[in-house]
Order: structure tokens, then sequence, then C-alpha cells
């Protein structure tokens, strides 16, 4: 299982933005600092308020409005479930931060939360991972 941990400003906020996407909230592990959030069996995602967040941590919490420390990705199985969370994101007060790209194999963008941590989206066709490693193939040594 994956669990991400998130410094938010407003529990109750983000716990509403997060179930406007079709996170579960799992009531067992929320109280009035942190929101359990279930996207899959796999993934949770911990909305921490900052000083319940500051107990796991000595780092100052970073502003992710204004920095970028991780980026975080949703892989979805059709181009209409990376629609449909765009949309989603956008109108639970989230902001798109890259436009979705269609690239023919590949399909997605990215949101951020009301707090400016980043989401990315996509989906990728059956075989997109091989069109990937012929591109890599083919690119100039040094070229990444």
């Amino acid at each position: 299982m994956i669990f991400i941990n998130l410094p938010v400003t407003d529990v109750a906020r983000a716990t509403r933005f997060y179930a406007a996407l079709g996170f579960t909230r799992n009531p067992a592990f929320s109280n009035e600092q942190a929101s359990a959030m279930v996207w899959s069996e796999a993934i949770h995602v911990m909305l921490l308020d900052h000083a319940f967040y500051a107990t796991f941590t000595n780092k100052p919490i970073a502003d992710a409005h204004a920095a970028s420390a991780a980026l975080y990705c949703l892989s979805f199985d059709s181009r209409d479930g990376v629609d449909a969370i765009t949309a989603a994101a956008r109108d639970a007060g989230g902001r798109e931060v890259r436009a979705i790209e269609d690239q023919g194999f590949m399909y997605g963008g990215a949101f951020e939360d009301p707090d400016g941590h980043t989401w990315e989206t996509m989906f990728m066709e059956a075989g997109a991972e091989d069109i990937i490693a012929e591109q890599n193939a083919a690119a100039p040594a040094g070229a990444a």
C-alpha cells in the first residue's frame, strides 16, 4: 500500500476537494487533524493539518504554491477518466496547471489541489511502453 501524506491548511476544505474527485474518506483514520482519503485498495492520501504534519518531520513545511517537492500521478483506463477528474478538480476549487495533451499513445495533464499539491493525470494506450522505448532507443546519445 502507498500512503501519501500531504500538509493542508484546512482539513475540511481539503477533504471536500478530494471527495469531489472520487476519493472516499475513511472515518476510522480521520479526525479534525487528518482525513484518510482512499483512492484504491493500494493508494491512500492522508490530509494532515500543518500542526499534525509537523509531528512527523523536523523540516519546515513547504509552500506547495511556491515550490515543488513532488509530483503525484494518477493513471486512468480511458481519456474520459482524465477529462472527468480534471473537470472535477476545477469545479472543486483546484487549478489546472498543465493543459491536457494528446500525444496519441499518451493523454494527460496536471492540476493543483487548493494547497498547491500537483497531481498529474494520464491515460496510456496498450503498447505505449514499446513506443516510448523505441523513441528512447532512437534518441541521440546524451539526450533524455
